[in-house]
């Protein structure tokens, strides 16, 4: 690296001495080199000089070098921080990629353009058993994960829209009305918002298709109307548990790491989880409960006190264990057990680090260990005040203090004592089947993940995108 360093000196030095342009497109394409070699070692204005220097010898005559030129110069001007002149390159060597028919060089500029510009948000509004969600964001890259830089991500109010009510599905039109206005309000085109019934509504309504065709012709022509120009929005009723956890897997984890890694989210009314095999297939898994569901099944007539409680749940997690978890883990889903990583997501996690690890409010990748799931378990059975009241009184940067104050609020209007217990007993029965084998595991909590399905969806487009254009010869 020194000598890397002290070699780009000797020529910024020699090269500066010269100041002139490139005679020859020979010689601008070694401007363009040395140019992006100068912007990795954080040379971004004398990268900028050396390619302003190149272009003249190649403009109009070498339309590939002009391009390579103009995505470096867009690349050095974000380094510095000027957006304005970052697009306008970033533009233009979009519009000459397009003249040169190279699809996928294009559209990583148009992604590129959009990042730069600040026009990269995303919208989600999942529609779930008990509420509608939105979500607005956009997505960085952060520490080998993906994160969520939210702009918007209202409080949903609880609607009980698997009830199938002509009152509740009044209130959730209400809702989606209000979400609808918020993505206008940040001017998000119809293309980058995704909108989709959970999981759990389509399993719960899918056993009465005229009551979610309703929900879906209401919630759909609501749509239609409050967007401008008579524009519509597709609604997605197809997600089932794997489905969302392969998207969970992609708004998640970089594709680089998908072969060492798992997922698994513990949500309200279901599980799910998976891994992608050797030969690019997701395998996921699903257990037909979650932290909500799995507190209701065990006090189903909502009579006993919590000491009653803890017994029944105590015996209810053994037979779950041994002839559901254990059983798919070890046998049925091989390929669980040989990921290194496991990311977790679901609110039970979430619930456990915001109250374990509150200095950690500000961080999009939490690891997790054994320890701290024995900590949670022993917390929510013998002393759940303790749990949910931890010592704040060592975060002294205030950004992370309010966070954690927020998460510690939000975690228990969310859940309550009873599906705290099941939640952490259900946390802990999955973390010790996964670490029953010789594979050392590291979990690791993602922060956001109940957003990572919008995340997916789009990362996913945008794979299928360069994939086809790849396949096509594009460069």
């Amino acid at each position: 690296m020194k000598y890397c360093l002290l070699l780009c000196s000797w020529l910024i030095v020699s090269l500066s001495l010269q100041a002139q342009n490139a005679r020859t497109p020979v010689e601008a394409a070694r401007f363009i080199k040395l140019g992006n070699t100068l912007r990795m070692v954080d040379r971004p204005q004398q990268a900028i000089d050396l390619l302003q220097r190149a272009i003249p010898a190649v403009q109009q005559k070498d339309l590939t070098q002009e391009a390579i030129a103009y995505e470096n110069l867009g690349y050095a001007y974000t380094e510095l921080e000027n957006t304005r002149e970052a697009v306008r390159y970033f533009q233009k060597a979009t519009a000459l990629y397009q003249k040169l028919g190279f699809t996928a060089s294009e559209a990583a500029m148009r992604q590129l353009t959009n990042e730069a510009a600040g026009k990269d948000l995303y919208a989600g509004i999942d529609i779930g058993a008990s509420g509608v969600k939105l979500a607005i964001f956009r997505t960085t890259y952060d520490n080998g994960f993906y994160a969520k830089d939210i702009r918007s991500k209202p409080l949903a109010p609880n609607v009980t829209l698997v009830s199938g009510t002509a009152q509740a599905f009044d209130a959730g039109r209400d809702v989606m009305k209000a979400y609808l206005d918020s993505i206008r309000h940040y001017n998000i085109s119809p293309e980058r918002v995704y909108m989709a019934f959970s999981s759990g509504i389509n399993e719960s309504l899918g056993k009465t298709p005229e009551k979610k065709k309703k929900l879906y012709e209401l919630l759909t022509g609501l749509v239609t109307t409050e967007l401008p120009n008579g524009k519509s929005m597709p609604i997605d009723t197809t997600l089932t548990a794997a489905r969302e956890a392969e998207l969970f897997m992609v708004g998640t984890i970089p594709r680089k790491f998908w072969a060492s890694t798992s997922c698994i989210d513990i949500g309200s009314g279901n599980t799910k989880g998976g891994y992608y095999d050797g030969s690019g297939q997701f395998r996921s898994i699903s257990f037909p409960f979650g932290t909500k569901t799995l507190a209701a099944q065990i006090d189903n007539k909502r009579s006993l006190d919590i000491t009653g409680y803890k017994e029944e749940a105590l015996k209810a997690i053994r037979p779950l264990t041994d002839t559901t978890i254990n059983l798919e883990f070890n046998t049925a889903s091989p390929g669980l057990q040989q990921r290194k990583t496991v990311a977790f997501g679901g609110g039970i996690a979430w619930a456990m680090t915001a109250y374990l690890h509150p200095e950690r409010a500000g961080t999009t990748a939490v690891p997790l260990t054994q320890g701290d799931v024995d900590r949670f378990r022993q917390l929510a059975l013998n002393d759940y005040q303790a749990l949910i009241h931890p010592d704040l009184s060592n975060l002294t940067d205030p950004v992370i203090r309010r966070k954690a104050e927020a998460d510690l609020a939000n975690a228990q209007n969310q859940f309550n004592e009873k599906q705290i217990i099941a939640g952490a007993l259900l946390l802990d029965a999955i973390v010790r089947a996964y670490s029953n084998t010789s594979v050392p595991k590291r979990f690791v909590f993602i922060r956001d993940s109940d957003i990572g399905w919008v995340t997916g969806k789009f990362m996913e487009q945008l794979n299928q995108n360069y994939e086809r254009a790849v396949a096509k010869g594009a460069q």
